[in-house]
């Protein structure tokens, strides 16, 4: 997996001071993406044991709220194979803070067997996720003023409530 880029306090995506980490690779190529250049699987940096290290240590300190995954796509399957391994240590090692991903494909293609973005860890790295923003970005729904989203389609999922009913809860943070 590559990455175009980290971010060691954003504000803007997601509560509170967060580490930001921008994957590369998305195959929904929406009209109008903000960063296209993350489309390509090869963009940017190779994703390495320093740099797993890096975000690690980035997330210690007590301001930070925790760990958002953007892209690209996080939920692309190569990137899900090495991300959902990095999640579990996050997980583990600050079960405060919380992690976020947002991904262009709907929580219901997540879930249905033999769409493209699932496989083998998908439920895995479901269940490491406290939020999940889904939805491609769409250009005729596009609002400036909307809170952690691009367009009025995508929503904001409260994944640990949505576990908890077995049906989509949305987040009202």
């Amino acid at each position: 997996m590559y990455y175009g880029n980290i971010k060691s306090c954003d504000i803007a995506d997601g509560i509170g001071v967060r580490v930001t980490l921008f994957v590369s690779g998305c195959t929904n190529r929406c009209e109008g993406c903000f960063q296209p250049e993350t489309w390509d699987f090869r963009y940017g940096q190779p994703f390495t044991a320093e740099t797993e290290e890096t975000l690690l240590d980035m997330l210690a300190p007590s301001y930070i709220n925790g760990l958002t995954l953007l892209g690209g796509d996080p939920f692309e399957p190569g990137n899900q194979r090495v991300l959902t391994p990095f999640l579990k240590r996050v997980r583990e090692r600050f079960p405060q803070k919380d992690i976020w991903a947002f991904t262009g494909f709907l929580y219901e293609d997540l879930l249905r067997p033999g769409s493209h973005p699932r496989c083998q860890v998908t439920d895995e790295m479901l269940a490491l996720l406290d939020v999940l923003v889904d939805g491609p970005f769409i250009l005729a729904q596009k609002e400036v003023g909307l809170r952690f989203r691009g367009s009025r389609n995508q929503r904001i999922i409260d994944m640990n409530k949505t576990r908890e009913d077995g049906q989509v809860v949305l987040w009202n943070g």
